[in-house]
């Protein structure tokens, strides 16, 4: 790592963080602010926080581990949630606005009642919130660290990899408390373009190197 690598890191962190402190007015005043932007997202934004969202550390480790053993056909394991994602967005995404809730959760106490839909929101509460989030973090996190090892050798070895991931945790978690979803989106948005546009680039040097010698 050179000055300027160092460099790209730290605008990198500014940049996201002057973005939480731009935001912290909108998010503030109450939850609807906080959780929901005051109902205000373009569909643009809300669309590119979602891809962002799925496009952590893990991605590229994993989507070269499934198209080296499977071709490019193996990224159908997540290609097919598109289906989904599309039929939500056109046929229920309105009909979840018009409700008016804050959260999925509160869709099924609006939707249903007694002690069966008591216990789903429960269930939901613990599964989706705390087991599947564990489960979720703890690979993120684990291919992150991969990641700054290999990109900070000199650096960042098996004894402190742990600090550093807690650093941009800190960090992550600061800029969420302070800027709420108006934040979260923005800097979703912000670090899409700079994924993106990293992939793209190596995706062709790779593609066009001797090693590979092109698509065909």
């Amino acid at each position: 790592m050179h000055i300027i690598d160092w460099s790209i890191v730290v605008i990198y962190f500014i940049i996201n963080i002057l973005i939480g402190f731009y935001y912290y007015k909108k998010a503030s005043g109450n939850t609807e602010n906080f959780f929901l932007s005051g109902r205000k997202m373009t569909w643009w934004l809300a669309g590119l926080s979602m891809v962002a969202t799925t496009f952590a550390a893990d991605t590229p480790l994993a989507v070269t581990e499934l198209v080296g053993q499977n071709g490019i056909a193996g990224n159908w394991l997540w290609w097919n949630m598109m289906i989904g994602g599309m039929l939500t967005v056109f046929f229920f995404a309105r009909l979840w606005r018009r409700a008016n809730i804050l959260t999925d959760v509160e869709f099924i106490e609006l939707r249903y009642s007694g002690k069966a839909a008591s216990f789903l929101r429960g269930f939901k509460a613990i599964y989706l919130g705390f087991f599947m989030n564990i489960i979720i973090m703890g690979w993120v996190n684990l291919a992150l660290g991969k990641i700054l090892k290999g990109m900070f050798p000199d650096q960042i070895n098996d004894s402190n990899v742990m600090f550093f991931i807690l650093g941009i945790m800190i960090i992550t978690a600061l800029i969420s408390a302070m800027a709420g979803l108006w934040g979260v989106a923005v800097t979703d948005a912000f670090q899409f373009v700079i994924k993106m546009t990293g992939c793209i680039i190596l995706a062709i040097l790779v593609v066009n190197s001797d090693k590979v010698g092109g698509i065909a």
